[in-house]
């Protein structure tokens, strides 16, 4: 398993609470609770500003006496002021506290901030950012901090016979994703009373935003005492009886198979590890800004109003300090932009250059933002990739990627994005109207370049169908899926010239096929008698009459090589998986058998506990990029599938996993 930038924090942060001691203060009245319910947050993803990126890095003379010493009542303040002269007027807003503000906690096991550093408190900055327009934003790690506890005897406020050994098991298990708070324990009434006490404390405070760190399953946590669900709801809820607007965010790299539970309980949550890189800069390419080009796309489909997919902070803003380059800048906040994520700047904002600026106020780019429809890749089997989202005016927003070392030409085909005849093509960097283009468009772009365009059809044709694919195959049908079209009540299904289905819906089984057969798909939408153009062809090869057929990867005649291995694997096919692909190991999967040539249907059966691994899949020779998404649990013995088109070759065929610069998924198994 790959070391994650989100693991480095651990050490930081838990060095950080080793000073951390109980600091007893005079309780004061509990916050006002009003049982009204608080105003709809999230409605946009959020912009503003988070000091980690600050905290963690080693560029000189940021963090004078060690990681988080940057942070300071001070610097807080310096920011906001800058936000509020330069970002507020374009959408930025939140002034966020990250991890370092914590002193100690009082008599009641809440937290209290450091006299040091924040010698007028809380309460005092958040009037100062609330009279200039902003709001606030503070942190903490989930779970009943361990210096909390204290021996079990500490009251918890607002109660008569509940303390902190009330609220946790008795063998005080660890939780979070550095095991520094003791998991809490909901079963019992005094454990929504304590963090009801803190919600109540920030309220008081007058904080607007709250980041839960180490949240798992995720966090690269995924046992049983690393279950945080139980947490989220709790907070949820003793956030909501506060009455006041507080929005509520998770972190970090969030495990997707719980993606409803945080959904409804948050307002948002890391999808990935740290953006930062914890080295002389605050980010590089490499580590780790690229990864969310990967990352982020098994979360496309649950980002909306309410609750967003955080790729953490924008750290575009000097290129000084950033660590990555004008072209890279771009393309960040492109990434950034397209997905509907929160914008937030995570650069000293008093020490912004004039590119950096230009970027993170460029209003037609924050629109695109704003508007909140995440968009999707055509294909990634390259670095050249095309990235789409269609708007509610019938536009389209469209981004070119150059992910590759060289450069390269990227070209958007109308047709893959749901394009019907001419259309207008803006360039929203440049401010520009390119002109009118019948069919795709194309840009010749640097290592690590990207254009983002607003595409505006001339005609109300009905929008093709987008991303049809197959997600399985018999010897006599073949299931297909896609993207629905807007306004379309229904869609026609193709087999060459041959309508071979209808559906009211974006997914449909063709049934009646010949075994051993070449089919090319199309879909057409439709609408009271109107009928879109068809989508691009997905060819199809249903397996002979004994098909599908699996191959196990750990069979003896396959090749396994370089640091691959055989291991166990308790939710695998024959309880086993070779692991340690990728670098230096590989597998290739032997005598592969087509009965005739032509694209199949390949389910993968893989391992992946991390955020995401790319393969690169070699079928006879011929190599492709394949990027799997994980669990982000670390749970290594439970195997998901991914259905991924092949062509081979009539007879044997010989299909390879490896990938010479990164770690791929353990494979279980591929059926075809």
């Amino acid at each position: 398993m790959a070391v994650r930038s989100g693991l480095r924090r651990a050490t930081v942060f838990a060095v950080s609470l080793l000073a951390v001691a109980m600091v007893t203060v005079p309780a004061g009245p509990a916050a006002a609770a009003p049982q009204s319910s608080p105003a709809v947050v999230a409605q946009h993803p959020y912009m503003g500003w988070s000091s980690w990126s600050l905290e963690s890095t080693n560029f000189p003379g940021v963090d004078p006496t060690g990681q988080e010493s940057w942070l300071t009542e001070q610097h807080v303040l310096a920011q906001a002021d800058v936000m509020a002269a330069k970002l507020a007027s374009h959408g930025y807003t939140y002034v966020n506290i990250d991890a370092g503000w914590l002193g100690g906690f009082d008599a009641y096991g809440r937290p209290v901030p450091n006299a040091t550093t924040f010698p007028d408190g809380i309460r005092h900055i958040a009037d100062y950012v609330h009279h200039k327009g902003l709001k606030l934003g503070i942190y903490l790690a989930v779970g009943l901090y361990t210096q909390a506890y204290g021996n079990g005897d500490t009251p918890i406020f607002g109660t008569t016979n509940c303390h902190t050994r009330d609220i946790v098991y008795p063998d005080l298990r660890t939780t979070n994703g550095w095991n520094i708070g003791y998991l809490i324990n909901y079963a019992s009434p005094c454990a929504q009373a304590y963090v009801n006490s803190i919600a109540n404390e920030f309220a008081g405070w007058q904080v607007d935003f709250l980041k839960m760190d180490g949240v798992g399953p995720g966090s690269g946590q995924g046992d049983a005492n690393h279950d945080n669900t139980n947490d989220i709801k709790a907070w949820s809820a003793a956030l909501r009886q506060t009455g006041r607007p507080i929005q509520y965010v998770l972190s970090w790299s969030l495990s997707h198979n719980d993606a409803s539970t945080w959904m409804r309980y948050s307002n948002g949550w890391r999808i990935d590890t740290d953006v930062e890189c914890y080295c002389g800069t605050l980010v590089t390419w490499n580590n780790s800004v690229k990864e969310r080009w990967d990352d982020v796309v098994q979360w496309i489909p649950d980002a909306g109003p309410g609750h967003w997919n955080s790729l953490d902070a924008l750290d575009v803003g000097n290129g000084t300090m950033d660590g990555v380059n004008e072209t890279e800048r771009q393309s960040y906040m492109t990434l950034w932009a397209i997905e509907a994520a929160p914008l937030f700047s995570g650069d000293d904002l008093t020490t912004l250059d004039g590119y950096g600026l230009s970027l993170l106020t460029n209003d037609e780019v924050i629109a695109v933002d704003q508007a909140g429809v995440p968009a999707r890749p055509v294909s990634q089997s390259s670095d050249q990739q095309v990235w789409y989202a269609h708007n509610s005016d019938g536009s389209a927003t469209v981004a070119l990627f150059n992910l590759g070392a060289d450069t390269a030409t990227v070209t958007a085909n109308w047709t893959d994005i749901g394009v019907a005849g001419p259309a207008r093509v803006r360039d929203l960097w440049q401010h520009q109207d390119l002109g009118r283009s019948n069919g795709e468009f194309s840009a010749t772009l640097p290592s690590h370049g990207s254009r983002l365009l607003r595409i505006t059809p001339e005609s109300s044709a009905l929008a093709l169908p987008t991303n049809v694919h197959g997600t399985a195959s018999t010897a006599s049908s073949v299931s297909l899926a896609w993207d629905a079209s807007a306004k379309a009540t229904g869609y026609d299904v193709y087999a060459g010239a041959t309508r071979v289905a209808s559906t009211t819906g974006p997914s449909v089984t063709v049934t009646g096929l010949t075994p051993a057969t070449g089919y090319a798909f199309t879909v057409v939408a439709t609408r009271n008698g109107r009928r879109s153009l068809p989508s691009a062809q997905v060819p199809v090869t249903t397996p002979g009459a004994g098909g599908p057929v699996g191959y196990e990867a750990e069979t003896a005649g396959n090749t396994i090589g370089g640091s691959a291995a055989v291991y166990s694997c308790s939710g695998c096919s024959g309880g086993a998986k070779v692991g340690f692909l990728g670098n230096s190991g590989y597998l290739t999967i032997n005598d592969v058998t087509a009965p005739v040539a032509g694209t199949y249907l390949m389910q993968l059966a893989y391992v992946d506990g991390d955020s995401s691994r790319t393969a690169i899949v070699t079928v006879n020779g011929t190599p492709f990029e394949l990027p799997l998404p994980g669990t982000n649990d670390n749970n290594w013995d439970v195997a998901q599938t991914a259905t991924v088109p092949v062509h081979l070759n009539a007879g044997s065929n010989a299909i390879g996993f490896g990938n010479p610069n990164g770690y791929v998924s353990d494979v279980d198994k591929i059926t075809i």
